[in-house]
């Protein structure tokens, strides 16, 4: 990578898992905001449906998440009762009966509940729900606290993909992250899960992790290879202990610098390519004949706060403390704290915090950057066109978009399509940044592009 593309990887820009940022949400956007949008939804469309368990039965030192130390099981099982509310509520708002067409569990660890109360709670959803045919059932867990029971609950229930956060298999690396789990845990767990019926496995890595090389790295893979997950994400580690306080155990003095974030990410992103994976937008990978090999091949690829997804639902309901939502009309977030969340519950509220009304620009911008992410390309014209703006409505982008161009960031046809450099695919967020007016008018804390 050269001096010039290096630049733009050091640079603090979003995710883009949705468009406005949740940096951008607002107390402006209520309970009764939020009822009025679900109210005026079509039930003839499926939506997805993300529940969100803030527990974990041990801390890891690099998480970002919004979770809690579960040391007991009565709270866990308070929360799973109060979520199974939620679902009550949240349907009670809507004007019918409705299809999910993907549903996904994430946390925190959402194995931390007992199966008994992950059984309940899936069955709290059934009974106000249906489940489109196909219907995806997707949940994160931890293979160091995966029990056999829960493996066969988790099969039961009829789900078809499991998340596992492998992270690192290096022991140094680990012990300076806390999060102890050899390869052969992780295989057992795998193997558990295939035998119970669930044929999707994920795994998630990260690089950038304190005293982590490319040769630990690429060892990882060569690891994970063999046990073969449909799906792997590759993420840079996002260093925000301002944000995360756990984080403040990671000693900074042994995090790799941006010159060795940026030959990890490329080994590694090579590694797996070799190793028979499909590379997908910014980071990630599947098998090639994994539905979200498939999506990004035929162009159908999505992204929300899942990352790269085959869900095309323009509605997800997002459920339990500090989840996110969306309607075509915002974004929502819940209360983050448990027990405000929980009082807010019930109280026969809905409990959110915070959210943002979408406005035709913003749905503008929000396709651009969407494309952007999925697919390396946008046409700025198609874009204007699609939401009824004018055809010059990119034109105060053109200098900051020619000087991209000249440093081999993007290569441009005309004025009006956009496209990914060989080279600079790992810029993508440099480059949808461009079109974030709310970045631009408002700084605020993001990790580095690469």
């Amino acid at each position: 990578m050269t001096a010039n593309l290096q630049a733009y990887a050091t640079r603090a820009v979003p995710r883009y898992t949705s468009y406005p940022t949740a940096p951008h949400f607002s107390d402006q956007v209520a309970a009764a905001t939020y009822g009025n949008w679900l109210q005026a939804l079509d039930p003839a469309h499926p939506v997805s449906v993300y529940l969100h368990v803030p527990f974990c039965r041990q801390i890891c030192w690099y998480c970002g998440c919004n979770m809690k130390l579960a040391v007991k099981d009565e709270p866990i099982n308070q929360y799973a009762q109060t979520l199974g509310r939620e679902v009550e509520l949240v349907a009670g708002h809507l004007p019918g009966r409705f299809r999910i067409s993907h549903l996904h569990w994430g946390g925190g660890t959402p194995t931390a509940l007992s199966p008994e109360a992950l059984a309940r709670a899936m069955e709290g959803v059934a009974e106000h729900f249906d489940f489109a045919p196909g219907a995806e059932l997707a949940i994160e867990r931890d293979p160091r606290t995966l029990s056999e029971e829960m493996i066969w609950t988790i099969g039961g229930l009829g789900f078809t993909r499991a998340s596992f956060g492998v992270q690192e298999f290096d022991p140094t690396v680990q012990l300076a992250i806390n999060r102890i789990q050899p390869p052969d845990m992780v295989r057992a767990s795998v193997d558990g899960l295939r035998e119970a019926g669930i044929t999707g496995i994920n795994f998630d890595l990260i690089y950038g992790l304190p005293h982590q090389s490319v040769e630990t790295l690429c060892r990882t893979i060569e690891l994970c290879a063999e046990m073969r997950p449909d799906r792997v994400a590759l993420f840079g580690y996002a260093h925000v202990p301002w944000m995360a306080k756990k984080q403040r155990m990671i000693d900074e003095a042994v995090l790799p610098g941006p010159a060795e974030r940026i030959a990890q990410s490329k080994a590694a992103s090579k590694a797996l390519v070799d190793a028979g994976y499909v590379a997908i937008g910014l980071d990630h990978f599947a098998l090639p004949h994994d539905p979200l090999a498939i999506a990004a091949g035929n162009g159908s690829l999505r992204r929300n706060f899942q990352g790269y997804t085959t869900d095309t639902a323009q509605t997800m309901l997002g459920l339990g403390a500090t989840s996110i939502g969306r309607t075509p009309d915002g974004f929502v977030q819940n209360i983050s704290e448990t027990r405000a969340w929980s009082r807010a519950v019930e109280a026969y509220e809905l409990p959110v915090s915070r959210g943002i009304a979408l406005s035709q620009e913003d749905k503008l911008r929000g396709w651009v950057i969407e494309a952007l992410m999925c697919r390396g390309q946008v046409d700025l014209d198609e874009a204007g066109a699609r939401y009824g703006t004018s055809p010059d409505w990119h034109a105060d982008l053109d200098a900051e978009l020619a000087q991209m161009e000249a440093d081999g960031v993007i290569i441009r046809h005309g004025t009006q399509q956009v496209e990914m450099a060989k080279g600079a695919q790992q810029l993508v967020r440099t480059v949808a940044a461009v079109f974030d007016t709310y970045l631009k008018a408002k700084k605020t804390g993001h990790s580095v592009a690469v």
